[in-house]
């Protein structure tokens, strides 16, 4: 107890490092991320810019082993076949990307807008079981109750059933943690699915989920309207404030 009443006490702090994603020996982008998962995040990434489309894609996932000491374990090198170089290039980052902003660095708004494969529209979801999952959500976020700052990404399947959760600093990473793993296992697309999200759904929160092949996205806070419009012109189901007994639909369907 110090001389002001104060308290001193260890606390858990989240780390936030970054990681340099490589395509082959081309570096793309660093990401300010938090350490775990990279793979997964380096590969969610590249599908989600569209420089991958199939799972058979990807030929080797690795750390960089000719990189300096401090570099160690912060690097990630993707081999695949085929890549989209055009993607690529529409993905690589002029400065890096913050874990509050993964679009950081783009130059056009038409090298954000990817041509996303067509949605199958989604079933109209109870609003009982699109109000459990974030709940849910928050019960697998271990990271979160022990630094409370963290955001997370959970796949989940139509009749609510959780698939996947991911925890990072950046939300955008936690979603490319998501879409990685299940690449990874030859899980491509994750159509009949429902990707809830810890924060803000965003226009690249929206994009990432269409990219996927996810139809349905809940967030426990509010959209942006590029988000909104961009799920609408999709088909997209777009939930936003999904909190307690309430939530708020800006796309899509849902029944009571």
């Amino acid at each position: 107890m110090g001389p002001s009443g104060s308290e001193r006490f260890d606390d858990d702090l989240v780390v936030e490092e970054p990681l340099e994603v490589r395509l082959a020996d081309e570096a793309l982008a660093v990401l300010m991320r938090t350490p775990g998962h990279d793979m997964d995040l380096a590969v969610g990434f590249l599908f989600s810019e569209g420089v991958l489309r199939t799972p058979e894609q990807i030929l080797i996932v690795e750390y960089c082993a000719d990189v300096s000491d401090d570099a160690m374990g912060n690097v990630v090198r993707v081999r695949a076949d085929g890549a989209d170089r055009k993607a690529a290039a529409n993905a690589r980052r002029e400065v890096y990307a913050s874990s509050s902003c993964g679009l950081c660095g783009k130059t056009t708004l038409e090298a954000v807008r990817l041509m996303a494969p067509p949605l199958t529209s989604p079933p109209a979801l109870p609003s009982d079981l699109l109000l459990s999952l974030p709940p849910a959500l928050l019960s697998a976020q271990s990271l979160f109750a022990r630094t409370g700052g963290l955001h997370a990404a959970g796949l989940f399947s139509l009749d609510g059933t959780m698939e996947l959760v991911r925890e990072d600093i950046g939300r955008h990473n936690a979603v490319d943690k998501v879409l990685g793993a299940m690449a990874r296992e030859d899980i491509w697309p994750l159509r009949d699915r429902v990707l809830v999200l810890s924060g803000r759904a965003s226009f690249e929160m929206v994009q990432k989920a269409a990219m996927a092949g996810i139809g349905v996205v809940v967030s426990v806070s509010a959209p942006s309207s590029l988000a909104v419009d961009y799920a609408r012109e999709s088909g997209m189901t777009l939930v936003g404030f999904a909190r307690r007994d309430r939530l708020n639909l800006y796309a899509g369907e849902v029944t009571p």
